[in-house]
């Protein structure tokens, strides 16, 4: 297992330790960028194709027109491209001995931050779908509830099954901790009253 010590991350308690980060696996990126560079390659063609289709775009006020419409295709691909990686990069799921911390990018301008105990955890349940997924190891793991909606979805994770198995361990740890911190608090009134 990889060492996450040197890892922090905004609300972290000061005993916390984290035990995971996730993001995405790397072909999810992958398989967005497939499509984004097959539009440069789109570009790249009508850019010498198209002239020699339609000869009347070389000249005057029709060239540069198509010249500035094949800036702004490339500009628009490779902004298109940058949102891809902010996504991928800034989207994380954090596992601490506490809590699970998901922080969901949403565009450049948004974030949202949200965090669910151990000992609230319901069920855990893992999806791998298709070929490659399953193949490549990575699929969506959903973390359920008590409340009616509330569910953490880790998306396209690398090895949804051993996290799985990490976070349900985490969850029995914690509901040992609790029914112990529970009987230990009920022997000490059964002592308290017993002295009284």
């Amino acid at each position: 297992m990889k060492d996450f010590t040197k890892y922090h991350f905004k609300g972290q308690e000061d005993r916390e330790k984290v035990l995971l980060v996730l993001h995405r696996h790397w072909f999810d990126i992958l398989s967005q960028f497939l499509v984004m560079i097959g539009m440069l390659f789109l570009l790249f063609g009508s850019f010498i194709i198209l002239p020699i289709v339609f000869p009347a775009i070389s000249e005057g006020a029709n060239h540069n027109l198509f010249l500035f419409l094949e800036n702004l295709f490339f500009m628009l691909t490779w902004i298109m491209l940058f949102l891809i990686w902010v996504d991928y990069y800034f989207d994380v799921w954090i596992v601490t001995d506490n809590r699970i911390v998901n922080i969901d990018q949403k565009g450049l301008f948004s974030r949202e931050v949200s965090e669910l105990e151990l000992d609230k955890i319901q069920d855990i349940t893992t999806d791998v779908k298709g070929v490659i997924p399953t193949f490549l190891n990575f699929g969506d793991l959903q973390v359920q509830t008590a409340a009616e909606e509330e569910r953490f979805l880790f998306h396209n994770i690398p090895d949804p099954y051993d996290v799985k198995n990490i976070i349900m361990n985490l969850h029995k740890n914690s509901e040992k901790k609790i029914e112990n911190e529970f009987g230990n608090m009920l022997k000490e009134k059964v002592l308290h009253e017993d002295s009284v």
